[in-house]
């Protein structure tokens, strides 16, 4: 008995937060930008055999022949990024259903990029959600990763939940169902991307490292694996635009940043569902990533 105990209690920690909903932020901010049809804001990139466009809404998947992706028609400086996305439940291990911002094709082996990635999953288990951010070729080659992984507060399977990047000069903030879940200030030029990038969405095979370090891997007896996406949003400055564009914001404050209402959801959040954040990680070598000690 006294050996199982440890277990219990381990269980019933992990899953007393099951379940619970944050508290209301106060502001929506994806209520203040239009949404778009795919066709009016994106094309294909890859594996267009593997995308089908179903009036607003779109599906990509993976089986062993191919995955897929998409991207959007122009590049943006800054803006709000958005989609409602709904995953595919049961065995996905080593599947990554992604929605991002990259400028990899301008910048190969020197880019930036700002991520949100469902990291697939076994039998019972939750998905994660992976946040990231590369500057300048730290997502190339030796890999310097700034990832904050969460689990969710709902079943992101069982229906469509609106996830977001506010991507700014001064701050990137990530949101799910407007609820801002992870804020990356900008501390300097070096640890912030700021050339224009495109918005992109993919899903493909990542059993090298997607699912519990590469322990589980994409088992093709379940394809395809499929990504649904919807109501998307792309407003801001488009790298074209006028240097007096202003960017937008998370929050009712133009200049950007977020109300004290919104950091409460946001500390909450973090308490309760972060499993992971690379600041707190003893095994990584700190120099590297200087935000998180300036």
């Amino acid at each position: 008995m006294a050996l199982f105990l440890p277990l219990l209690l381990i269980l019933m920690a992990s899953s007393s937060n099951a379940g619970q909903w944050p508290p209301s932020p106060g502001y929506y901010p994806s209520s203040k930008f239009r949404s778009m049809s795919f066709q009016q804001g994106f094309r294909s990139l890859w594996g267009p055999q593997h995308l089908r466009v179903d009036n607003n809404a779109i599906s990509i998947w993976l089986d062993q022949t191919s995955g897929s992706g998409f991207k959007s028609v122009k590049p943006f400086r800054s803006g709000y990024f958005g989609a409602s996305i709904k995953l595919q439940p049961g065995y996905t291990a080593g599947v990554i259903t992604a929605f991002y911002l990259s400028n990899n094709e301008d910048h190969p082996g020197h880019h930036d990029e700002v991520d949100i990635e469902f990291l697939g999953t076994t039998f019972g288990k939750p998905y994660t959600l992976q946040t990231n951010v590369y500057i300048r070729g730290s997502g190339d080659g030796k890999i310097i990763g700034r990832e904050m992984k969460f689990h969710l507060w709902f079943d992101p399977t069982q229906g469509f939940h609106h996830y977001a990047i506010l991507w700014s000069p001064k701050e990137i903030i990530f949101l799910v169902d407007d609820v801002p879940i992870r804020r990356y200030p900008r501390k300097s030029a070096a640890t912030f991307p700021l050339r224009p990038m495109w918005v992109y969405g993919s899903i493909w095979d990542a059993s090298s490292w997607a699912t519990e370090d590469g322990k589980y891997k994409a088992d093709y007896r379940y394809q395809p694996f499929v990504g649904m996406y919807t109501n998307f949003k792309a407003t801001g400055c488009s790298a074209y635009a006028p240097r007096w564009c202003h960017p937008v914001s998370a929050s009712p404050y133009r200049s950007g940043g977020l109300t004290r209402r919104q950091h409460v959801t946001m500390r909450w959040v973090q308490r309760r569902y972060m499993v992971y954040n690379y600041c707190k990680d003893p095994k990584r070598d700190h120099s590297l990533t200087p935000e998180c000690w300036r």
